[in-house]
């Protein structure tokens, strides 16, 4: 391997200047056999942060992030991801990934755990009892092609660059990159054997992205570089103004979930599980245009069989099914408190990203990486942007436990503080899906 210096490739990204490919692989390789420091490589993002990749650099980076590691190969196109970038209530997943499952699409989900104000998938499936999420690559590939979808926790064995550069990312400010954001998701996305991306970009206020310039300039980096390695890639931009579906919280998102796969969920959770699933299946080439995918995903909704798979993903992976067959076995809290609307009007607005925030105060997430979740708690919403409230409606319940009471009492007073938004005049109510981008 040639040797480069890191001080001249970190002086010439500085200077605002294009890395080679060969200069970005000596980079991951080095990062990854410790012959370069932590800090050295927190001065080449910071760099990178301030003058940027260009579409070469972010496809370089990507590629050798992606080799960091073991990766996954199979058959045909049918290999379709999907990716979030995170909100509050955003329990899809469990809903697309059957639906697009029986129609025939294979789903390889490598997903991660909660921190900050977004909620992790792997701590909501883990309110199921019995089920793993820490299998090995090889049962995760044998399930992939036996049952067509698979469900684990980020593993060391897929891009371990990127869990490094992350957390680095994480404790200097150089998190909000698009770039380094591309290059941290397709590196994994393209390791775990995916042929066809779809990416939820959230955009609102329990999103990262905050306005439509930078959700857009994320999906333009995305489809660019999946071209770069010849993978289909769709982005849908969808609303993270307020909590997906009714419900927030480990436990009681499944139950959502389950509820959504028996045609009974919230309109705006069931409409988002279709389009992403329905994109999948087109992504995939299993049907030949979006209409025809559409109309799939509804059938394996309506008639039960995304259901059914949904039950099948949780029995091959330890869990009990009965927890799914009877969603009131699942972990719930003793004691409720509805919090009331203090006077008449629409709902303009919710401050999202304060709602996971209040959900952690409760227990139901992580302020550090080794806090336990409890599974039980968490909100469920009655009312949401657009509605019209009276005085003394129930705007949304808080499952609580015993020791709570004064949490509870400091989340309903920072809830019509810094959350809640109330009008005089009526109010739009918003569409779920934003902007759809291809290739």
């Amino acid at each position: 391997m040639q040797y480069y210096s890191m001080y001249e490739i970190i002086d010439k990204k500085k200077n605002g200047h294009e890395l080679s490919k060969e200069e970005l692989k000596w980079v991951i390789d080095s990062l990854m056999n410790k012959s370069i420091h932590e800090y050295q490589m927190t001065a080449l993002l910071m760099a990178m942060f301030i003058k940027g990749l260009n579409k070469k650099e972010t496809a370089w980076l990507t590629d050798a992030m992606l080799y960091s590691g073991k990766t996954l190969s199979f058959d045909g196109k049918n290999v379709v991801d999907k990716h979030s970038t995170g909100g509050v209530g955003d329990k899809a997943s469990f809903i697309l990934a059957p639906i697009a499952a029986a129609c025939g699409v294979k789903v390889p989900m490598i997903a991660g755990r909660g921190l900050g104000h977004t909620g992790g998938t792997i701590d909501k499936v883990e309110s199921i009892p019995g089920f793993k999420t820490n299998l090995p690559l090889s049962e995760f590939k044998r399930l992939l092609d036996e049952k067509g979808v698979a469900l684990i926790g980020q593993t060391k064995e897929i891009a371990p660059a990127d869990k490094i550069i992350y957390s680095l990312r994480d404790v200097t400010a150089t998190v909000d990159s698009i770039p380094l954001i591309t290059a941290s998701i397709m590196s994994k996305k393209l390791a775990e054997g995916a042929n066809g991306i779809v990416m939820d970009i959230k955009l609102g206020s329990g999103a990262f992205m905050k306005n439509k310039t930078e959700a857009r300039r994320l999906a333009k980096s995305i489809l660019d570089t999946a071209k770069r390695f010849d993978r289909k890639a769709v982005a849908l931009i969808t609303n993270m103004a307020q909590p997906l579906g009714n419900k927030v919280g480990n436990a009681m998102e499944i139950v959502e979930s389950i509820q959504t796969l028996k045609n009974e969920g919230p309109k705006d959770l069931t409409d988002l599980s279709l389009a992403l699933a329905a994109n999948m299946i087109h992504v995939g080439g299993v049907e030949s245009s979006y209409s025809k995918a559409m109309k799939a995903a509804k059938s394996a909704l309506k008639s039960g069989d995304a259901y059914r798979c949904f039950i099948d993903i949780i029995k091959e992976q330890g869990g009990d099914t009965s927890y799914i067959k009877d969603p009131s076995k699942l972990p719930q809290t003793k004691l409720t408190k509805e919090i009331k609307a203090p006077k008449a009007g629409y709902i303009k607005s919710m401050k999202t990203d304060e709602i996971g925030l209040l959900l952690t105060e409760l227990g139901g997430g992580r302020k550090t990486k080794t806090d336990k979740v409890d599974f039980a708690v968490g909100f469920d919403f009655h009312k949401k942007v657009g509605e019209k409230i009276k005085e003394g409606d129930t705007i949304f319940t808080v499952h609580h436990n015993k020791n709570q009471a004064d949490k509870v009492d400091q989340i309903e007073q920072r809830f019509f503080k810094d959350v809640l938004k109330v009008a005089k005049t009526k109010v739009e109510r918003p569409s779920i899906i934003i902007e759809k981008l291809e290739q």
